[in-house]
């Protein structure tokens, strides 16, 4: 096989950080390479490079591009030429239809006019290619994560992918879905579509994934074969040691109970008669962790936002105590009175005020 793609000692530097130190990296026609590292290590700041994110000229180093120097100076230019990248966070408009999501800066037209026909036409075409039975007028926003990843592809799709980037892309699927998108992967790879993933579940990796290359610390430290692939072997290189003793034993000294949920349950705030949590109970004593462990969509969230101040749900019932004594968590101000926090797992949405600075961020509980 011959490389579509040549990447050489690529350096990029942000103010006080060397996010890439000449790294390279070289990818056949037609295979899966899977990009791992730890987080932070620079996997997602190299596709950028590649994908335009970052232009021509704000990094060090060459690439090759099917036998071309590759000189990117925006995200356009390397979707000219078939590179494309779909982040983790999905650049779809959640208020727009399938078609209108699909075809937006690439509009179907005729004589200047968009075709809406027509564009419905194709989406229904490349939803079929990616296995997707949805109407191309259905709006993307009343879709689950899943089906927004396919959209996404067939997007890629509609502009004529030659390389085609995944970063994280079964990060926020259920395992239904996320064998799903690996299934696509390998029709897409059949079809010779050339694909980039990066990664941090190995069992996936290992599935669909031709070579892998391991990067730490902005450098490239191994590139492995399929055969060669191994868990051992792919943590050891991300980290730069051996991990022979991942959780080093330790004896548990919990103290006095601290906190007691008590037949703890809640209703689905929209499906009338849907019980999401059903009589719950659970003790934390004092210094100690305790871990939530469940499928996604058992309620293992849910659990625990409507603890704190009920923030999810209706017709609570049970009882909350803290130090044995019965407390109101029946609003969020109440929950935090109490001592209760809450991290949430959408940091993004949910749990931080982005244009705000972070004293303001900080102390908004209080």
């Amino acid at each position: 096989m011959t490389a579509l793609l040549d990447m050489r000692e690529i350096s990029m530097v942000f103010p006080g950080v060397k996010a890439l130190d000449r790294v390279s990296l070289s990818v056949e026609a037609g295979e899966i390479h899977a990009i791992c590292g730890e987080n932070g290590a620079g996997k997602s700041t190299l596709m950028k490079v590649l994908s335009g994110v970052y232009p021509h000229g704000s990094f060090e180093g060459e690439i090759t591009y099917d036998g071309a120097p590759l000189r990117n100076r925006r995200i356009h230019d390397s979707e000219e030429k078939g590179i494309i990248i779909i982040h983790q966070e999905l650049a779809l408009i959640p208020l727009l239809s399938i078609a209108e999501n699909l075809f937006m800066g690439n509009e179907v037209a005729t004589n200047g006019v968009i075709s809406w026909p027509l564009a419905m036409q194709k989406t229904g075409e490349l939803l079929r290619q990616v296995g997707l039975n949805e109407p191309p007028s259905a709006v993307v926003g009343k879709l689950g994560v899943g089906k927004q990843q396919l959209i996404e592809i067939a997007k890629a799709l509609s502009k004529n992918v030659r390389l085609l980037i995944l970063d994280e892309p079964t990060a926020a699927l259920q395992e239904a879905d996320a064998d799903r998108l690996l299934d696509l992967m390998l029709e897409l790879k059949a079809q010779g579509v050339t694909q980039i993933i990066i990664s941090h579940k190995l069992n996936e990796i290992s599935r669909v994934a031709d070579r892998i290359t391991v990067i730490r610390d902005g450098a490239a430290v191994s590139t492995l074969t399929k055969e060669e692939i191994s868990e051992d072997r792919i943590i050891r290189d991300m980290v730069g040691r051996d991990m022979a003793h991942r959780y080093p034993e330790r004896t548990p000294n919990p103290g006095e109970v601290l906190f007691e949920v008590e037949g703890w349950s809640c209703m689905h705030p929209e499906q009338a008669g849907r019980q999401m949590i059903k009589n719950v109970s659970l003790t934390v004593r004092k210094g100690e962790i305790v871990g939530i462990a469940g499928l996604m969509g058992t309620g293992r969230t849910e659990l625990a936002m409507s603890i704190f101040g009920k923030s999810y749900g209706k017709g609570h019932a049970g009882t909350v105590r803290m130090r044995g004594a019965a407390v109101d968590v029946s609003t969020v101000p109440k929950a935090i009175a109490a001592g209760i926090s809450y991290v949430t797992e959408d940091r993004k949405a949910l749990g931080l005020i982005l244009d705000e600075p972070i004293l303001r961020n900080i102390s908004l509980a209080n």
